[in-house]
């Protein structure tokens, strides 16, 4: 009776490293992406972060990097959705941040599946002005990353349920804010792509943040 007990107790008990590893993907996301991003964009030739997207990086002769850069991005993040899971189970928000996360990942994998757009200037021989219309590559990767960013909104309201129940004022009300950001951004990109890139990347370090709040957190809460 007793090792059966015991059994279950086991079986019940998240492997806690395991849960810190992969929530360690979502936290090393964002900035691997916006440092890659940064770096390209400073070194390769016709790129304006006044005129570009990131997601223009992906086209030209090394556009190769940018999609793996995307792709990698996704998977550290799906593996980072699949770690909240375990650190948030029987928590508030245990259910549906981690899910929102990993709609964010799929969303990367599929954007550097399907390539942006050339336009204004970026790469040589695009026409420098940004363009009136889409591809349908370059449509599937523009409403993959409305929906993707859409979700990560709604994954931090969640997550500040989450914190709030924690008694962690902070984090709940920063939470909350930081949508209000990302759809800013995601409203000013009509004017200048710049709006979009800022809004972006405050939510992949908003994510990062946390994230490894919840790494912090996650061995007390099992103790």
């Amino acid at each position: 009776m007793t090792q059966t007990v015991s059994a279950r107790i086991a079986a019940a008990t998240p492997a806690r490293p395991a849960a810190r590893a992969l929530l360690a993907g979502a936290a090393v996301a964002g900035p691997l992406f916006l440092g890659a991003g940064l770096i390209q964009g400073l070194t390769r030739d016709g790129f304006d972060f006044t005129r570009n997207a990131l997601s223009q990086l992906s086209l030209g002769s090394l556009g190769g990097i940018q999609v793996a850069a995307f792709l990698l991005t996704g998977v550290l993040l799906v593996a980072g959705a699949l770690g909240m899971r375990q650190a948030l189970r029987d928590a508030p928000g245990g259910i549906w941040a981690p899910r929102l996360i990993g709609v964010f990942g799929a969303s990367f994998v599929l954007a550097g599946l399907f390539t942006a757009d050339p336009g204004a200037g970026f790469p040589d021989g695009a026409p420098e002005a940004r363009a009136v219309s889409m591809s349908t590559h370059g449509a599937i990767h523009m409403f993959s990353g409305m929906v993707g960013y859409l979700a990560l909104c709604a994954a931090f309201l969640v997550l500040a349920r989450h914190f709030a129940a924690q008694n962690q004022r902070g984090w709940a009300v920063s939470s909350r804010i930081m949508p209000a950001g990302i759809l800013v951004g995601l409203v000013g990109s009509s004017s200048t792509v710049l709006a979009f890139t800022v809004g972006a990347g405050l939510g992949l370090l908003w994510l990062t943040a946390v994230t490894t709040r919840l790494m912090a957190a996650a061995p007390e809460a099992r103790r």
